[in-house]
């Protein structure tokens, strides 16, 4: 009798769908026939850009060495985040990308006796990473498409553990301020820990952004994730960091798995962040991107949620799987966030000012030919 291996995995994963990530080209090409140079993505909120040349130039350094284990410490460019935040290195976990460490997270500190609090249209990975570990996962109802951090603490119980915090948040793009971000902490009991995901950070600007950084000190319960996928362009080497107290990233790095973090991964982060020009360019380059997205929504009279981050959730009404698939027939790539409750939504990427204006006159076609807008 053939053996059952679904129902050896442990229960929090029987019931697990695999992450989706965006729809890569070279698929596309395949599947249509195209031309992968004729095809733009603007499905995963990536960095138009292209890389930091200096990211590009220690990478290449670093290939000498492919035949060589990394440094399982990561001390460069631990080294160099400690002295751009102001934080120990003691105080940093290395990830192969922030989900890596949210997932380390959640093994460190929640299981089948846990409660972990997360927000409605918040990132997938938060669920996930809950029900693998078998822990309850409390969703609480989001209000204007973000956080109700009031309701989110009210939703804290005695077996609770975590609370994700998205700022900037994914799919929706909302965000909330410094000083609301710190109201909810001081609700939140210190037997609780925050992790405060800031994948988008970079984009955000002025001295009042929130930046969970500045709130380490005063909260020695908050996890600060970060990632150099977006605004720092290194999406492909898979790079994140969490910041936190000693204790906790002592902890974390435990569980953290030895050269978690490739060579040349390595020294390309450490390299671009010393590249200030190439962040303030991404900076420029996405709020004219959203200002040029929004403006090409209006004009079309779709209903669009202000984002913070480097993408933008646009409404195209009850056909939005339709104009998906028109929009890959037009080689462009886009995002579906039907799995985030979000059926009549899509959400596009920002890209350069051509890839912009190509993805917005696509939509226009696609909803002629495929149904009713927002």
């Amino acid at each position: 009798m053939a053996v059952d291996y679904q129902s050896l995995a442990v229960k929090g994963v029987q019931a697990l769908s695999p992450y989706q990530p965006g729809k890569p080209i070279d698929e596309l090409a395949r599947e249509l026939g195209l031309e992968p140079s004729d095809i733009i993505k603007l499905a995963s909120n990536e960095n138009p850009l292209g890389p930091s040349e200096k990211a590009l130039a220690a990478a290449r350094s670093a290939l000498s060495d492919l035949c060589l284990y990394p440094d399982g410490n990561g001390y460069e460019l631990k080294r160099a985040l400690s002295e751009r935040y102001g934080v120990g290195m003691d105080q940093i976990t290395l990830g192969n990308g922030s989900n890596d460490v949210l997932e380390v997270i959640t093994r460190c500190f929640a299981d089948t006796e846990s409660e972990v609090v997360f927000s409605q249209y918040a990132f997938a990975v938060y669920p996930l990473v809950t029900q693998a570990t078998g822990a309850r996962g409390v969703c609480v109802p989001a209000r204007d498409w973000g956080h109700d951090l009031d309701a989110m603490a009210d939703a804290i119980t005695e077996r609770t553990r975590l609370v994700f915090v998205a700022n900037p948040n994914n799919p929706t793009g909302t965000v909330h301020t410094a000083a609301a971000i710190e109201a909810f902490l001081a609700k939140v009991p210190e037997r609780v820990l925050v992790v405060l995901d800031e994948a988008y950070c970079e984009y955000l600007t002025g001295d009042d952004s929130p930046d969970g950084v500045r709130l380490l000190s005063r909260f020695p319960n908050l996890i600060v994730c970060r990632t150099f996928s977006k605004a720092w362009g290194l999406a492909a080497l898979r790079v994140g960091y969490s910041l936190s107290s000693p204790d906790i990233a002592d902890i974390l790095n435990r569980v953290r798995q030895p050269f978690n973090v490739d060579s040349v991964a390595l020294a390309a982060a450490t390299a671009v962040l010393a590249d200030e020009a190439y962040l303030e360019r991404s900076r420029e380059v996405n709020a004219a991107g959203l200002k040029q997205l929004a403006e090409g929504f209006d004009r079309m009279g779709l209903k669009y949620i202000p984002s913070a981050g480097n993408f933008i959730a646009v409404e195209v009404g009850d056909q939005a799987a339709a104009v998906y698939q028109t929009l890959l027939q037009h080689g462009v790539i886009v995002r579906p966030v039907a799995g985030y409750g979000m059926p009549r939504h899509l959400r596009v990427s920002v890209g350069l000012p051509h890839q912009n204006d190509r993805f917005l006159d696509a939509l226009a076609e696609a909803l002629t030919a495929g149904g009713e807008g927002g």
